[in-house]
């Protein structure tokens, strides 16, 4: 695989911290819990302000309104997702399908390119986690209190601080799962249901489901789901190489480690940068000391780099101890950006998107669909002419009702039973059987090629006012 082939992640699960009680032993066991000390640099801005602008887009987005309806409503009951002018049908489904790939694509490219940054940065487990994090060091305190609180007995003020955290995280999770059912039930009924009682079984079941999810995941759970139960942490190191940009620690700069003060000569010591002060331990969600590699639990949040580079700008050395580097950069090679496999998967994902795009321009806001009659190919009338029956599924996708005008090409003279025009409401679907009779004078073949056309009244050139649909007439076995 030459330079890029597979790094080796390095397990060190069986290391315990005193000062995130990490225990490898027995992760799940509470006693051994993290205690996130919080930490503020540049990433941690930006992975803050990345944070709350999707937290925010997320709970907002459901009460958006557009043409007297919910702009983005996926309802599974009568199989219509609104997206603002755009309603797509189960039969555009495929549409749903390229999107899912091509976000496979971008994950895989952006996770060659710029290792964990999804997991550190966007990822739905992290964002909540922080923001339970921050209420818990609110109103808990840091986590050196955090600590003693937990060991201390219970009396008023462990009562009531405790109390408040909790109280503040299932409002939180209240909010998150009101949300995410809003996404598939109109916010302006479930809300008021909700306030009054009135609410049905499943939509109060769905949100107390996802309020208890979101409770249990970023109040209890944190790094078990990232560490144990995410299967993404697991496949990560297939698709990085050593140019992929991770957090790691300069071990040749920072080695040997060692406590000094800020007027020693650390070389005179015959010590490295690091001053093992610990933080960047102290700061990690899940709890691993990068110093000893690259570990699958790293999740790239940064908030190491933060930590050690405030405790070198404090030391007066220089920065970049820990930093968002290569494993050939640690090396002391050059770091190769555009190599096979990155722009693989950007020209798959570009492909992709590309067919998409294509796809979506081309729904058309009507549906038809041809279903000959089973029970009987064709029979002759009381008029002497050969008929065959059809039943015609026509949908109105649009949210207007419609009038459509039904046509066939392909026959010679041929006499149509059944309506020429049918309405059609907003979202309306209709099973029009209709027949058609031809001479058999008129018919060499026993079975011709036909199409029937859907017109959409006063469409004009609009191409996508008509649309076709490929059968079969059949006069003769």
């Amino acid at each position: 695989m030459g330079d890029h082939e597979k790094i080796e992640v390095k397990d060190v699960t069986g290391v315990y911290n005193p000062n995130t009680f990490k225990a490898s032993d027995d992760r799940f066991n509470p006693g051994n819990r993290i205690y996130v000390r919080a930490q503020l640099g540049q990433w941690q801005r930006l992975r803050k302000g990345m944070g709350w602008f999707f937290m925010l887009f997320f709970l907002a987005l459901p009460w958006l309104r557009y043409d007297g309806r919910q702009a983005i409503l996926f309802d599974i009951g009568n199989q219509q997702f609104h997206i603002f002018a755009a309603t797509i049908w189960p039969q555009d489904l495929t549409l749903l399908a390229w999107i899912f790939m091509i976000a496979a694509f971008g994950l895989f490219f952006l996770t060659t390119f710029l290792g964990r940054v999804w997991c550190g940065y966007l990822c739905p487990q992290t964002v909540w986690t922080f923001l339970f994090i921050w209420f818990e060091e609110k109103l808990e305190g840091p986590a050196n209190k955090r600590r003693k609180l937990d060991a201390a007995p219970w009396g008023r003020e462990k009562i009531v601080r405790k109390g408040s955290k909790h109280l503040a995280w299932m409002v939180i999770s209240l909010i998150t799962g009101l949300t995410f059912v809003g996404y598939f039930q109109d916010m302006m009924t479930l809300v008021p249901g909700l306030v009054t009682l009135s609410i049905d079984f499943w939509p109060l079941f769905w949100v107390l489901f996802f309020a208890a999810c979101t409770y249990g995941n970023a109040g209890f759970m944190r790094a078990i789901m990232c560490v144990h139960m995410c299967p993404y942490a697991r496949f990560q190191s297939a698709m990085f190489d050593k140019d992929t940009f991770i957090v790691g620690y300069d071990a040749r700069r920072g080695e040997q480690r060692g406590a000094r003060s800020r007027k020693a000569d650390p070389k005179a010591m015959g010590l490295g940068d690091c001053i093992d002060c610990d933080l960047c331990v102290q700061v990690c969600p899940t709890g691993i000391d990068i110093r000893d590699g690259l570990q699958y639990e790293c999740i790239n949040c940064g908030a190491c780099v933060d930590a050690c580079d405030q405790t070198m700008d404090r030391m007066g050395y220089a920065k970049g101890l820990i930093s968002y580097t290569t494993e050939h950069k640690l090396a002391g090679n050059d770091t190769q950006v555009a190599r096979p496999k990155l722009i693989g998967y950007g020209l798959v994902m570009a492909a992709m998107l590309s067919v998409f795009a294509y796809n979506a321009m081309s729904i058309m806001p009507m549906g038809l669909d041809v279903l000959r009659d089973r029970n009987q190919l064709f029979r002759e009338n009381s008029d002497g002419l050969i008929e065959n029956t059809y039943n015609l599924k026509i949908l109105n996708k649009t949210l207007q009702p419609q009038v459509y005008r039904l046509a066939v090409e392909g026959l010679p003279d041929y006499q149509w039973y059944g309506p020429r025009e049918v309405t059609l409401k907003s979202g309306e679907i209709l099973n029009q059987p209709v027949s058609l009779g031809v001479n058999p004078d008129n018919l060499r073949q026993g079975s011709l090629d036909i199409r029937f056309v859907l017109i959409r009244k006063g469409a004009g050139s609009d191409p996508k006012g008509v649309i076709k649909q490929e059968s079969k007439f059949i006069s003769r076995l």
